[in-house]
């Protein structure tokens, strides 16, 4: 299984909105400086994010997108499914039809692979994997390589 860039961008942005919770709303202009994803690749995928009503937008000026709930109630495997991606390694798809139009040897094997890997996926909320040493210390980086902290302490005086 390979998950697409579509999913691991989703992530890596709602990764950042949950890191940056409790300041102003993120701007996708931000997330895209910061974690080096195109803007107009975001402007899409926060369109399927807000239909899904994982984000939301904050108009005016300061700003930009939030989440649409507490980071521990958002799971990863809700993210990549909101961007219609999903977890599935089987290569029929669920349609049963692998080999030659039936069900191959391997399906049952593949089939509870995907039921493992959803699960775990869904057993991890954005608040748990913000919250890890190693990912914190990666945001304070791109935070200081991007001087996103200026900006934050201006908009805060």
């Amino acid at each position: 299984m390979k998950l697409s860039t579509k999913g691991r961008y989703a992530v890596t942005a709602m990764m950042d909105l949950a890191i940056h919770e409790q300041d102003e709303p993120v701007t996708l202009a931000d997330i895209s400086q910061c974690q080096g994803i195109s803007l107009s690749y975001l402007e899409q995928l926060f369109a399927k994010l807000r239909r899904a009503g994982l984000v939301e937008g904050v108009r005016g000026p300061g700003g930009g997108y939030r989440l649409a709930r507490p980071s521990s109630q958002i799971s990863v495997a809700q993210v990549i499914t909101a961007v219609d991606e999903n977890v599935d390694v089987k290569n029929c798809k669920g349609r049963e039809d692998c080999q030659d139009g039936e069900r191959c040897l391997t399906h049952e094997l593949w089939d509870e692979l995907s039921r493992k890997l959803y699960e775990f996926l869904d057993g991890i909320t954005l608040a748990d994997f913000a919250n890890r040493p190693e990912v914190r210390e990666v945001a304070r980086r791109q935070d200081r390589n991007h001087l996103r902290h200026l900006m934050y302490r201006r908009s805060a005086a």
